[in-house]
Formats: C-alpha cells, structure tokens, sequence
C-alpha cells in the first residue's frame, strides 16, 4: 500500500434543500462541509501538472452543482452522494465527509453526520 496524501477542504458553506420538515422542504439553508480526501499526490508533484492531481477546484465545482440540485431529506443521504461523487469521479482512493446543518438544533451550533467510504465502497 502506498502513502496516501491528503486533500483537506474546510468550512464550504453551501445552501440547499435539505431536510423531513415541510420548511425545509421549499427555503434553501446552510449546509457547511468539511471533507478529508486521501490521494497520491507522487506524480503530481512530479509532473507539476494538474492533470495529475486530485484537482480540488473540480471536485468542489461538482459537489456545489450537486447540492444546489439536489432535495434529500436526510442528511445521510446527502453526505453519501458527495463521497460517491468523490472517489468515483476523480482520482481519489478513501474520503472523509462531514455534513453539517448549522441552526438545526435550537441549543446546538449545528448538527450533522461524518462519514468515510473508499472507491471500493461504490463498486460493487
């Protein structure tokens, strides 16, 4: 197995439909991702090409597209989809994707899951 490099996006602030409530089923919210994605960054910084890497501009083009098209109910649903898009579409082998929905709870910052899958996950 070789080392794994990692990609690290933090505190992307999305908004979209998200939820079981009927309010949230037409009013568009905050929706904040942190995300860890494991690739091989050796020839990347070989070449010094994008090509070669996990090119993290693309993939959180894709994940916005996604989550402004998208209307889950659940969150655990949603969190899955982006790390299928993750290590499906783009060279990267495991992710860790945390989704939060912050203001959900009325005493709490925000609420929401993690989880970590890897290509393997998906190909079945």
């Amino acid at each position: 197995m070789h080392p794994q490099d990692k990609v690290i996006i933090k505190n992307l602030l999305l908004r979209g439909i998200i939820g079981i409530n009927p309010e949230e089923r037409v009013k568009k919210q905050d929706i904040l991702i942190n995300m860890v994605l494991f690739t091989d960054m050796r020839a990347a910084a070989a070449s010094d090409d994008i090509v070669d890497a996990a090119n993290y501009k693309a993939i959180t083009k894709r994940i916005i597209q996604h989550v402004e098209e998208s209307a889950d109910y659940l969150v655990e649903k949603l969190v899955t989809d982006i790390v299928r898009i993750i290590v499906t579409e783009f060279p990267v082998e495991r992710a860790i994707v945390r989704l939060e929905k912050p203001g959900a709870l009325r005493f709490a910052e925000s609420v929401g899951v993690e989880i970590e899958r890897t290509r393997a996950d998906f190909l079945a």
